[in-house]
């Protein structure tokens, strides 16, 4: 039976495939940013999508990127580039290349420390955000 908030061991997700990996980061991030903004104001729903779109985009992470790439750890980096460099299916229309590999890497930390539990860790990085 799957129970919400199940997670793997570091090495089974350092074996993922970091496109899955950046799956559910993207998840993360996205439900992380909704929960912020709808707590920190009384903003209509509208107003709320697009705020949420501001920040889960790759232009948006790649800011939030600039500032928690330095405070990566060694096995972080190493997902971060798995990720950026992984083969997508798909691509960005509104974005460069760069920014969209960039925002995959980011997405794939932020997978991989949901995935092995590393909430504190996945908390600290996400308040990085300016």
């Amino acid at each position: 039976m799957f129970s919400f908030f199940t997670t793997v061991s570091e090495r089974e997700a350092k074996i993922m495939n970091p496109v899955t990996l950046a799956f559910v980061g993207d998840a993360v991030y996205s439900l992380y940013v909704r929960e912020r903004l709808a707590l920190s104001a009384d903003f209509s729903a509208g107003k709320l999508q697009k705020l949420t779109c501001e920040h889960v985009s790759a232009h948006g992470q790649n800011i939030l990127l600039e500032a928690v790439l330095p405070k990566f750890t060694e096995d972080e980096l190493a997902v971060f580039k798995r990720g950026r460099n992984a083969k997508k299916p798909t691509h960005s229309k509104s974005a460069s290349l760069a920014e969209y590999n960039n925002s995959t890497g980011l997405e794939a930390v932020f997978g991989y420390l949901y995935l092995t539990g590393q909430y504190d860790r996945l908390s600290y990085l996400l308040n990085e955000e300016k």
